[in-house]
């Protein structure tokens, strides 16, 4: 639990039991049985500080409650062309799991281009992935290994970065703050594979962005990294632009790549999140299906 103390555990733990209803239901949904987890991911956020941590907590139920984020996985992006339009240009998937169990997130950083759909709906499908991550994919991962897993490894793909990737800055900040303040602590480290020499250059403007916890998470490969991720990874959990040595991420759109290529909407993780998001939609009935921009979380105060 690191520089985290069992006395700021206890006293931690002992505010958020005098939280009412209905922050208490949204604080369940966060934790997922794994409340100690749970406690120290946010202390460590806040240095150990309970106080500064308990006022962390709050914020982030009541942004929960406020965007309806209980729900979120109960709204499909409709319709599905839109959906395809958004995994086509938000490159994100599940590789596999790291040996010790982790969820490997690879993210087609230099080719995501954000130009498909409004800004609202990129960050609804990005609240959705780490709300399926944290509801389904670690509480799965973590009953299989019978050990509690409750943070993943994400691979960033940095093939085909432009200096017009800046151009995302402000989406790519509201991501960060929803992640940073909501989502503490949930991914143990960041790969950059295939950074090509505007890498520092676009680095330099983003950097000040990043919380300083998650910019010591942060390691550079040497190339594509094949060898070094094959220390903590097997080859069957590799990306596919690792596994071809860095030849391009490509688009999920690329043929003959649905189930090698992560990115893709044809991949399993793809198909089983769209799939339960449409289950969950029926379920929940009467929920009004998500239209065109309808959707507006809003960014949490990074000053808070």
């Amino acid at each position: 639990m690191g520089t985290v103390s069992q006395e700021a555990i206890w006293e931690l733990k002992a505010l958020m039991d005098r939280v009412d209803e209905p922050l208490k239901r949204t604080f369940e949904n966060i934790h997922q049985s794994y409340l100690t987890e749970t406690l120290v991911r946010f202390l460590k956020a806040r240095e150990g500080n309970v106080t500064k941590a308990h006022r962390m907590l709050l914020d982030c139920l009541n942004w929960r409650i406020q965007n309806e984020i209980d729900s979120i996985l109960a709204k499909p992006i409709i319709p599905f062309d839109l959906y395809r339009s958004i995994r086509d240009s938000q490159l994100i998937g599940l590789s596999g799991y790291s040996r010790e169990g982790l969820p490997v997130f690879s993210i087609g950083a230099g080719l995501s281009t954000f130009d498909k759909a409004s800004v609202d709906y990129y960050v609804q499908s990005h609240i959705q992935i780490n709300e399926y991550r944290d509801r389904v994919i670690l509480p799965t991962a973590a009953k299989k290994h019978g050990k509690p897993i409750t943070t993943c490894l994400k691979i960033l793909d940095m093939t085909g970065l432009k200096i017009s990737a800046l151009g995302q800055i402000k989406l790519l900040t509201i991501i960060s703050s929803i992640d940073d303040l909501n989502y503490p602590e949930k991914t143990s480290t960041y790969f950059i594979a295939n950074a090509p020499y505007i890498f520092s250059v676009c680095w330099k403007v983003v950097k000040p962005l990043l919380q300083e916890r998650t910019r010591r998470k942060i390691r550079v490969l040497n190339g594509s990294g094949r060898q070094e991720l094959l220390e903590i990874i097997d080859e069957a959990s590799l990306p596919h632009f690792i596994k071809r040595g860095g030849s391009g991420s490509g688009s999920s759109r690329h043929p003959g790549q649905g189930n090698e290529n992560c990115f893709s909407l044809d991949h399993p993780f793809h198909q089983e999140l769209y799939n339960y998001i449409k289950e969950q939609s029926l379920i929940r009935e009467p929920i009004e299906l998500i239209k065109q921009d309808s959707f507006h979380a809003i960014a949490p105060d990074t000053h808070s």
